[in-house]
C-alpha cells in the first residue's frame, strides 16, 4: 500500500542561495501584508492583537500633532537598511523631503530619524534584540520600543538614542503616561488616552 502524495494549497517562496534581497522583497508575487526581510530571510507577520493597532494609533496621532513639517510620520512602511533588510517599523519619522509621493512603498534608513516597535508575543526577540541593532547599525538615531505593561495594560515607552562612537543604542529610560523627549524634536504625547486600550 503507498501513500497517496499531498498536494499542497499554497506554495512557498525557496529563498535562492543567499538568501533574499530588498529587491525581491518588493517584487516577489503575492507576498502577504507586511512581510519583512531580516539577514536575507523573509518574516511574516501573523495577526496583531488590538493593544498593538490601538497604540500605533496613539503614536501616529500623538507624533503628527507634535511634529512640524519638516517632518513626516510613517505608519508600517519598510525601511531599506542595506540590500539583506528591509523591516517594517510599526511607526516612523522621516525628514518630509525624502516623501516622493502616494505610491512610495519605502524608505532609506539615512531618511528615518525615529523607528518605533511595539512589542507582540511573536516579535518579542526581534524588537528587543535584532531590530534596533539593525536600526542602531544604519545609523537610525532614535528608537523606541513599546511594551505593554503586564499590571496596568497600558504601554511603556523604552526611549533609545543612538551612541555614534559604537554605533548601538543607549538605553534613555522607560516612560509611561507620557512621553516628552527632545530627539528628534520636541515631542510630548499623552499616553493617558490610552486608558481606553
Amino acid at each position: 500500500m503507498t501513500a497517496e502524495p499531498v498536494e499542497h494549497r499554497s506554495h512557498w517562496p525557496v529563498p535562492p542561495e543567499g538568501g533574499y534581497t530588498v529587491d525581491d522583497l518588493f517584487t516577489l508575487p503575492d507576498l502577504p501584508p507586511h512581510t519583512e526581510l531580516i539577514d536575507g530571510s523573509l518574516v511574516f507577520v501573523s495577526p496583531q492583537r488590538r493593544f498593538h493597532y490601538l497604540v500605533i494609533d496613539l503614536l501616529v496621532n500623538g507624533l503628527r500633532s507634535s511634529l512640524g513639517p519638516e517632518f513626516s510620520v510613517e505608519r508600517e512602511m519598510t525601511v531599506i537598511l542595506d540590500k539583506r533588510n528591509g523591516p517594517e517599523p510599526d511607526v516612523s519619522v522621516v525628514r518630509a523631503d525624502a516623501v516622493t509621493g502616494l505610491d512610495q512603498t519605502s524608505f532609506h534608513a539615512k531618511d528615518v530619524l525615529l523607528a518605533v516597535e511595539v512589542v507582540s508575543p511573536d516579535s518579542e526577540a526581534r524588537d528587543r534584540m535584532y531590530k534596533p541593532h539593525k536600526y542602531a547599525t544604519a545609523g537610525i538615531p532614535n528608537y523606541w520600543r513599546v511594551e505593554q505593561n503586564g499590571t496596568t495594560g497600558r504601554p511603556v515607552i523604552h526611549v533609545y538614542e543612538l551612541d555614534l562612537a559604537t554605533m548601538s543604542y543607549v538605553h534613555m529610560g522607560q516612560q509611561s503616561g507620557q512621553i516628552k523627549v527632545d530627539k528628534p524634536s520636541t515631542i510630548a504625547i499623552d499616553l493617558g488616552t490610552a486608558e481606553r486600550l
